[in-house]
């Protein structure tokens, strides 16, 4: 009888002892991912202001090329200031989101956000021999983040252009509603996605960068992981739907108010 007592209280003891140690690790795993959300967000936002600074490192120097021309310079220092500007709101977006805080939704126009994307990014695609066709009625609204959105249509808007050089295509962008959801669809007519490929497009750091020498989707495996994020966090989805050889669409379900 003794011996049972003792057994049980000895069980009893290394069920308490594991069970600290559960918990220790699972503290110790929080930590971990708070640690990881900050080296994932840090990228994040290095490749977001990476594509705002870009471009104004290439106005300047060409202004810089020929200070004669006061057109030309003051053209630079009011896309300085306004990529800054859009540069400050991204990362505080980004870090609120990481740190679990909401931000207001609103009525945003759509063909409003998408203009600015491209007016950030200072590129004439025309020069890549990309054709840029949008197709977002005038008065079409969205029920969202601004700036969230802004993120996700630059990087699908990035990632096309990418995989379509250094040939050239058709980049487009459409918005429609229906019913209760808000619809944007990006499209490209690059070299596609591989249907395995395809299935781990929204997976943190996968790439295909290096078995498609430059023409990834995805920038750095961060882009579309927080695409994603974005998204569902809006209550939406966004799905990928590519062939080889065929370009890629990335498609954005959105509701169109908090109540649906």
């Amino acid at each position: 009888m003794q011996s049972l007592v003792q057994k049980r209280v000895s069980l009893h003891r290394n069920l308490a002892k594991e069970k600290e140690q559960n918990n220790q690790l699972r503290r110790q795993l929080s930590q971990v991912q708070s640690l990881a959300n900050i080296g994932i967000i840090s990228c994040m936002i290095a490749h977001e202001i990476n594509n705002l600074l870009t471009p104004i490192g290439n106005y300047a120097r060409l202004a810089l090329s020929d200070i004669s021309d006061e057109e030309l310079i003051m053209k630079t220092l009011q896309k300085t200031v306004r990529n800054c500007e859009q540069a400050s709101k991204i990362q505080d977006s980004m870090l609120a989101m990481t740190n679990g805080q909401s931000q207001e939704k609103q009525r945003c126009n759509l063909r409003s956000l998408v203009d600015d994307v491209f007016c950030f990014m200072f590129r004439d695609f025309r020069k890549d021999r990309i054709r840029v066709d949008v197709n977002v009625p005038e008065r079409l609204e969205i029920w969202a983040v601004p700036i969230q959105i802004q993120h996700v249509l630059m990087n699908l808007i990035l990632n096309g252009r990418e995989a379509m050089l250094p040939k050239g295509g058709l980049l487009t962008i459409k918005g429609w509603q229906e019913e209760d959801k808000s619809f944007v669809e990006v499209a490209d007519t690059g070299k596609g996605i591989s249907p395995d490929e395809q299935s781990n497009v929204f997976k943190p750091f996968f790439t295909t960068k290096k078995k498609n020498k430059g023409s990834a989707r995805g920038t750095g495996g961060l882009g579309l992981t927080f695409c994603k994020e974005i998204v569902e966090a809006h209550g939406g989805s966004i799905s990928a739907d590519s062939h080889p050889g065929k370009g890629a669409k990335f498609t954005i379900i959105l509701p169109r108010s908090d109540e649906d």
